[in-house]
């Protein structure tokens, strides 16, 4: 991939998308290619068959998705089923029709089953249930795997899949109906503060544990895997540590500066128990993470304070 190669980032408007697109414009690539979703309907296909024909992208990096937390998972379970399948389908059937030269899907660490042994090793995949939470949406990023393996056992494409743990970052989603446990709570404690309230509700026992990643670190081992990596094994991202929810809520707490107590609603789901990947292969491809947690939930709460706060208050 070169400075100047067509490169069409989906979903660039997504925490993911516009972090790749931050790192690619680091690397002067000048031919970022982007479209809305108004612009361009993915899960339309006529639509994805147009844009390739015209445009003929030569590498992709496939963020587009629906996502969301535990609540939006199980109340939306169609939309993520369906949304994500026309997404994924759509793309990567265009990306071999129009000869794109190289393809990265992006998934989720949700595809390993709910009790899987810890860490997540890749070959753990379809060796146990889902978390019937996220099931639909889990089973739309398992089908992508699946998509970009046939493709390259049928075609000889080059399209390789990553799976990312938990994500966090700039351009978060804080929607409190929609999100994820992180840019929930980081609201929640900031709802709080400035409203002067007494506690804060987390949802669960506050016992499960996250592995959190921040996601300029995803974005740059997403570029490093389109330069360096052509296997057929879909890829584990993360930093290989992860924290009980009560220990990311204590933290979050400090860092916004929040003075009142915490309360756990056991009457709300948990989720997976734990959520820990192995990154062996990662590390022997040759990439590590740089942003450790701390660092990254500062640097997040500054972005929230300066972009997201005034829509919400």
């Amino acid at each position: 991939m070169k400075k100047d190669s067509k490169i069409y980032v989906a979903g660039h408007r997504g925490m993911v998308g516009s972090a790749i697109v931050r790192r690619l414009q680091r690397e002067e690539c000048v031919n970022i290619i982007i479209r809305t979703s108004k612009e361009l309907d993915l899960r339309n296909q006529r639509e994805v068959e147009n844009f390739f024909q015209e445009i003929r992208p030569e590498y992709v990096f496939l963020a587009a998705a629906k996502v969301g937390g535990i609540l939006a998972n199980n109340t939306y379970r169609a939309e993520f089923l369906y949304d994500n399948l026309m997404i994924q389908s759509n793309v990567i059937h265009c990306a071999y029709k129009y000869g794109v030269k190289k393809l990265l899907f992006l998934g989720s660490s949700c595809i390993y089953p709910k009790m899987s042994p810890q860490p997540m090793k890749e070959e753990y995949l379809l060796s146990g249930y889902l978390e019937s939470t996220n099931e639909p949406y889990a089973i739309a990023k398992i089908t992508g795997i699946k998509m970009c393996e046939a493709y390259r056992a049928q075609y000889g494409c080059h399209f390789v899949s990553a799976m990312p743990t938990n994500l966090y970052g700039p351009n978060d989603n804080y929607d409190l109906n929609h999100s994820h446990v992180l840019p929930a709570l980081l609201r929640k404690f900031y709802e709080a503060k400035i409203n002067n309230q007494p506690n804060v509700v987390v949802w669960g026992t506050g016992k499960p544990r996250r592995e959190l990643m921040h996601v300029d670190d995803l974005a740059d081992a997403s570029l490093f895997l389109m330069q360096h990596y052509d296997g057929e094994k879909f890829v584990n991202m993360g930093t290989g540590k992860d924290i009980s929810i009560r220990e990311l809520a204590e933290l979050i707490k400090k860092i916004v500066c929040y003075k009142g107590e915490l309360f756990f609603d056991t009457s709300k789901p948990d989720g997976t128990p734990r959520k820990l990947l192995d990154l062996s292969y990662l590390y022997s491809l040759g990439w590590r993470h740089k942003i450790e947690l701390e660092e990254g939930l500062i640097h997040t709460y500054e972005d929230f304070l300066k972009n997201q706060a005034g829509k919400y208050f």
